[in-house]
C-alpha cells in the first residue's frame, strides 16, 4: 500500500483543480493536468520546497494553519477538510484504534427495524470489510441475480467487484465502482487493521494490478453520496442514487440506500417487485 496517504491526498486534488479555478490564467504547454506546485505554493503563502516535501511525503504533519491554507487554496469540501485534519492525526500507520477487534457481523434489532421501514427501496448495511449483513428484500432483488449473495455467508463487495467476471456486466462504470471500492477499504487504518490487511491480500493474489496499483493511487476517501449505474440481468439498465450513512462508532457500520435516479429506473424497481409503478419515486442527486 501507499505509506503516504497525506501526500497522495494534496496530489490527487492539486491535479483536480484547474487554473481558471482558482483565478489563475490557464495558459498552453502545461503539462500537469490541475495546478502546478508552484502555483499552489503561492496560493498557500508556503513555499515550493514545502509543498514538495508534503507530497512526498518527508514532511507529514503540517500544522493547522498550513492545512487550512492549503484547504482553502485547493477548495476543499467540508468533508475533504475533515478527511485532511485526519491524515496527519494518522501519519502513525502502526496504529488503529479498533485495535485488532473483530469486524461487527451482528446487526442490532433496531438497524434492522429501520431497514424495515426502507422497503421497498434496496438499502443493505456493510461493516468495514464490506461485506453485507443484512438487506432489504429490495435489495435482494436487485442484487440477487447480479451474483454478489450467492453465497450469503461469504459476500463481499470488494471480492464481488474484483473477482467475479460478471461484475464488469453489471457495473458499466468498473473502474470507477473499483476506484471506490479500494477507496472505501482504505478509509481508516487499512493494513494496520488484521482483517482489512487480510483481505488486501486476497485482492492482492486475486485481483493482481487491477487492485494493487488502486491501492498506490486511490486516495482513501470513497465517496459518500452519487450515482451508480447498474445493467440487471432482468430489468436491463438502471440508474440509481446512493447515500452513505454511518452507523454509531460501537456499530462500525454503514448503511447504504438506493434510490431511483430517473422514472425509467423506477418503474423497473417497481416491476420487479410487481408493483405497480409509483411505489418509488425518481430522485434527483
Amino acid at each position: 500500500m501507499s505509506d503516504n496517504e497525506l501526500g497522495l491526498f494534496l496530489r490527487t486534488r492539486r491535479e483536480a483543480v484547474t487554473p481558471a479555478q482558482v483565478g489563475l490564467p490557464t495558459g498552453t504547454r502545461r503539462r500537469t493536468p490541475g495546478l502546478r506546485r508552484a502555483e499552489l505554493a503561492t496560493l498557500a503563502g508556503v513555499s515550493v520546497e514545502y509543498i514538495t516535501r508534503l507530497e512526498q511525503g518527508r514532511d507529514r504533519r503540517p500544522s493547522p494553519p498550513v492545512l487550512g491554507a492549503l484547504a482553502d487554496a485547493l477548495h476543499l469540501a467540508p468533508s475533504e477538510r475533515v478527511h485532511l485534519h485526519r491524515l496527519t492525526k494518522a501519519a502513525d500507520a502502526g496504529f488503529s484504534c479498533r485495535g485488532a477487534a473483530q469486524p461487527p457481523r451482528e446487526v442490532r434489532p433496531t438497524v434492522r427495524a429501520v431497514l424495515d421501514r426502507l422497503e421497498p427501496a434496496p438499502a443493505v448495511v456493510v461493516n468495514r470489510l464490506r461485506e453485507p449483513l443484512a438487506w432489504t428484500e429490495g435489495y435482494e432483488r436487485l442484487m440477487a441475480p447480479t451474483g454478489l449473495l450467492d453465497d450469503e455467508g461469504w459476500a463481499n463487495l470488494a471480492l464481488f467487484v474484483f473477482t467475479d467476471p460478471r461484475a464488469r456486466t453489471v457495473y458499466p462504470d468498473w473502474d470507477h465502482i473499483a476506484d471506490e471500492a479500494v477507496a472505501a477499504l482504505k478509509q481508516g487504518p487499512f493494513r494496520a487493521d488484521p482483517h482489512i490487511a487480510a483481505l488486501a491480500d486476497e485482492l492482492t493474489v486475486a485481483a493482481g494490478a487491477e487492485f494493487t496499483r488502486r491501492v498506490e493511487s486511490v486516495p482513501s476517501l470513497a465517496a459518500a453520496t452519487g450515482i451508480t449505474r447498474l445493467v440487471h440481468p432482468d430489468a436491463g439498465n438502471l440508474r440509481l442514487s446512493y447515500e452513505t450513512l454511518e452507523l454509531s462508532a460501537d456499530d462500525d457500520q454503514q448503511l447504504i440506500v438506493y434510490l431511483p435516479a430517473d422514472d425509467s429506473t423506477a418503474h423497473a424497481l417497481d416491476a420487479l417487485a410487481g408493483r405497480r409503478p409509483g411505489g418509488l419515486r425518481a430522485v434527483s442527486s
